[in-house]
């Protein structure tokens, strides 16, 4: 179809275009990263559960680039169709597979519901066929809903308090206003709902299908993301409903860490990130107002990371040849230790008690979460010609699945 030129179309946390010159070069600077810091490139084959945004995408870009690894993505986007276009999950991994193949990597993709039995079977047919035993499994997955492969049920998952009603302030990126809402807890049944999508059910099943196939190599590691935050945001993040699934997801990485270690001599880790803009964390209140302000103080103290540069930590410091994971007691990657540093935590309460609409830019940054947000999906990227038309109906090589809305 003819080029066309792509405006960002912005509805409160949704933006419903994507600009795939953007989401190129934002690849392109992440990939720069990544070969920045010179490790041994001993190959290697990893899976990628959620790989085509942030933390998954950049992990799948440090494997490849940093590390020379061969890699499976797994993700759920929406292709071009007419004039509309792709979404940016869609536009990154045709990018990433086009710079890996170059490179001379494989790069295989899988565009489809990772909670299905049918993207399993598709994955684990790929993988014994067109790759072998993987070394590296990344489990980055953010959906809001998950149908049960087993019983058919759908679960929604929700973003509540637990006990009692929350008053907590926050922000309406629709309004650019600052104001306290007001959120009903949740029932149990919401609880368990989201415990079923965000837990660590459905890595348990991914992990032990690929141990069953004999499809993870000796010494195998696992890795699953999760934030946990500061007590600013816990009302409605670790002591809500989502924190509630994060702690399944570490009993089960814990289940099978030990499983791993016994078996294969690998094991299974949560890693806890630091806070990043992502579109799953702007629909969360209070946490896109916290961003905001952490990005300012961490920018201001030189410490700021995006995931590719936390992703690089992971693996130098972690996940990389020769190197043993350094946990806290409970057996977390705690790479969000600059972000809950305590001289960084109180600049940042000191400032979010004096928040307020009319001081969003000058005590949170609340420009640089918005162009954060619009870079999401490959908009405001520097270098980038907006005005010029761009192709928009590009194919992703490599890909077996049909479209979705995106939970890479």
């Amino acid at each position: 179809m003819p080029e066309q030129v792509v405006e960002p179309r912005i509805r409160g946390f949704l933006c419903t275009t994507a600009h795939p010159a953007g989401c190129r070069k934002s690849v392109a600077d992440q990939i720069a990263l990544a070969r920045k810091a010179p490790e041994p490139r001993p190959g290697g084959r990893m899976l990628v559960l959620g790989s085509s945004t942030g933390y998954g995408l950049a992990s799948r870009i440090v494997g490849a680039f940093g590390y020379g690894k061969d890699s499976l993505g797994v993700f759920y986007e929406r292709p071009p169709k007419g004039k509309r276009t792709a979404s940016a999950g869609w536009y990154n991994s045709a990018a990433f597979t086009e710079a890996a193949q170059a490179e001379g990597l494989a790069a295989h993709n899988i565009n489809g519901d990772a909670f299905s039995k049918e993207v399993l079977e598709e994955a684990i047919a790929l993988i014994r066929d067109e790759m072998g035993p993987l070394d590296t499994v990344v489990y980055s997955i953010a959906a809001p809903a998950r149908l049960d492969p087993v019983s058919g049920e759908l679960h929604r998952s929700v973003l509540k308090p637990i006990g009692k009603p929350l008053k907590i302030k926050s922000m309406d990126l629709a309004t650019d206003q600052v104001s306290d809402v007001e959120i009903d807890p949740a029932t149990d049944e919401e609880i368990a709902a989201t415990v079923k999508v965000m837990g660590g059910e459905d890595l348990t099943r991914w992990v032990d299908t690929l141990l069953q196939a004999g499809l993870l190599a000796h010494g195998a590691r696992v890795v699953a993301y999760s934030y946990i935050g500061p007590d600013l945001t816990w009302p409605i993040y670790h002591h809500g409903t989502i924190g509630k699934a994060k702690e399944d997801l570490e009993h089960h990485c814990q289940v099978l860490n030990d499983r791993l270690s016994n078996e294969i001599g690998g094991g299974c880790w949560v890693s806890v990130n630091k806070s990043v803009v992502t579109q799953a964390a702007a629909a969360i209140p209070a946490v896109p107002l916290y961003i905001s302000t952490a990005y300012k103080v961490m920018r201001e103290q030189r410490i700021h990371e995006d995931p590719i540069h936390q992703i690089v930590r992971l693996f130098k410091q972690h996940l990389g040849p020769e190197k043993e994971p350094t946990t806290d007691d409970h057996n977390r990657i705690r790479l969000d230790d600059l972000e809950m540093r305590d001289d960084i935590q109180m600049l940042i309460r000191m400032r979010w008690t004096r928040l307020a609409t009319d001081t969003l830019d000058s005590l949170a940054g609340y420009d640089e979460y918005r162009r954060g947000f619009r870079q999401l999906f490959g908009f405001d990227i520097d270098g980038v010609d907006y005005d010029a038309p761009v192709e928009t109906d590009l194919a992703l090589d490599g890909t077996v699945g049909g479209g979705g809305e995106g939970d890479g």
